[in-house]
């Protein structure tokens, strides 16, 4: 399958099985996906791999930073959760928005990857993401910020892998 239709064929799976990747698969796949345009190769990015029951702890940050008492059971959605950090390099030549950049690319490279490896990814976010107690959670430097996680696992049997909806081009791109 060429990069194009992988990319076309990409879709969000909001529920997944129990199945994940290894550690070593989650590896190579980061290695890869380093392989994204970034200026000065600052590396602006990392990722943190929560599974069983870091899954728990990240529950009970997420109620602690809506105010909340218990445990929410929302990163208990996937066996595997990839928490992607935006992690600021001082640059003189590279802006901060430019790295931010670089390590979207990267998490949408490796969610790419991982579904065209057969397992099921929604990128999942929400206003908490950026709350002291999830920092906390994630044990993220006083620089860095979170955006976000990579869900993962097994994509259930019986459903459709189905394209999304695409953009009309000719509405997106102009000429000068």
């Amino acid at each position: 399958m060429s990069v194009r239709d992988a990319v076309l064929m990409r879709r969000s799976w909001s529920k997944v099985t129990d199945d994940a990747p290894t550690h070593d698969d989650i590896l190579a796949l980061v290695e890869a996906a380093s392989r994204v345009a970034d200026h000065s190769s600052l590396s602006p990015w990392r990722v943190i791999e929560l599974r069983g029951d870091a899954r728990e702890r990240l529950g009970r940050a997420i109620n602690k930073a809506n105010g909340d008492k218990g445990s929410s059971s929302k990163p208990l959605r996937a066996p595997l959760l990839l928490a992607i950090v935006f992690s600021p390099q001082k640059s003189g030549k590279v802006p901060s928005w430019e790295q931010e950049a670089v390590a979207s690319g990267v998490a949408h490279t490796l969610s790419l990857m991982l579904d065209d490896e057969g397992w099921g990814v929604i990128w999942r976010t929400g206003g908490y993401t950026r709350s002291k107690a999830v920092a906390k959670m994630h044990k993220l430097g006083k620089r860095e910020q979170l955006m976000g996680w990579l869900y993962v696992g097994g994509k259930p049997e019986g459903k459709r892998e189905g394209r999304r909806k695409t953009t009309n081009p000719r509405k997106k791109v102009t000429a000068l």
